[in-house]
């Protein structure tokens, strides 16, 4: 089992049922996995942004939702998140690939990455940076637990190192 199953089966524990997604390299394969999953309703978006509201209404449905990301659509996203998810309350899980993390290969991911958890602290949002896929299925559950609960978005990050990990790698 490689790290991107162990995300999906964290999502799967948590109950979550409803996802957005914007593509990006390092989720190909969750993405994969969620538009195959007949109990997953996924919607690709466009933007980050228009993905949050469309969250929120699946939430005010009944839905558990979740926005599978790269966090330089988190920029995009600051609006939507300070002025309906957190207003509002509306709890989200947001899985997001933290590109321009050490070992990044694409130089124009570098400047987002050093933005990413200033953004997240200036809004005020609980995140988690996810290294270990020994633990990131639990982790996954706990933080929709979090978000239910406390009603708000809370953001899991991977670096570009957990995607090439597997469960019980040694190198973890």
């Amino acid at each position: 089992m490689d790290s991107t199953d162990v995300i999906y089966n964290g999502l799967k524990d948590a109950g979550i049922n409803f996802i957005v997604s914007v593509p990006c390299a390092n989720l190909k394969k969750l993405l994969n996995l969620v538009e195959e999953d007949d109990e997953i309703k996924h919607i690709p978006v466009t933007r980050e942004e228009e993905g949050f509201g469309i969250c929120v209404g699946a939430y005010m449905g009944g839905m558990k939702p979740a926005i599978l990301m790269q966090n330089s659509g988190l920029g995009n996203s600051v609006n939507v998140l300070a002025s309906l998810n957190k207003l509002y309350n509306f709890p989200i899980l947001m899985i997001i690939s933290h590109r321009g993390t050490f070992g990044e290969s694409v130089y124009g991911q570098i400047p987002m990455s050093k933005a990413t958890t200033k953004i997240l602290d200036s809004l005020d949002i609980t995140y988690h940076k996810v290294e270990n896929p020994n633990e990131s299925q639990d982790t996954v559950k706990k933080a929709w637990k979090l978000a239910s609960i406390s009603e708000e978005p809370i953001a899991l990050l991977f670096d570009i190192k957990y995607w090439s990990r597997s469960v019980d790698d040694e190198k973890i």
